[in-house]
């Protein structure tokens, strides 16, 4: 759970502005700020997930 909520923040952080969306940080919330918050913790936790099964070649 710890490892979405900080995918969340750098997929807000680094993700939104590339999409030229607000962040819900500087009080600017919109959907794609909240998609790319998703898509952080999505990269991230598949990352974590891949370094714990040992599959990274």
């Amino acid at each position: 759970m710890v490892v979405g909520i900080v995918g969340s923040f750098l997929g807000g952080w680094l993700i939104a502005p590339l999409l030229g969306s607000g962040t819900a940080n500087t009080g600017d919330f919109s959907v794609m700020g909240l998609v790319a918050s998703l898509i952080g913790a999505i990269i991230l936790l598949a990352i974590v997930n891949l370094f714990r099964r040992g599959r990274v070649r």
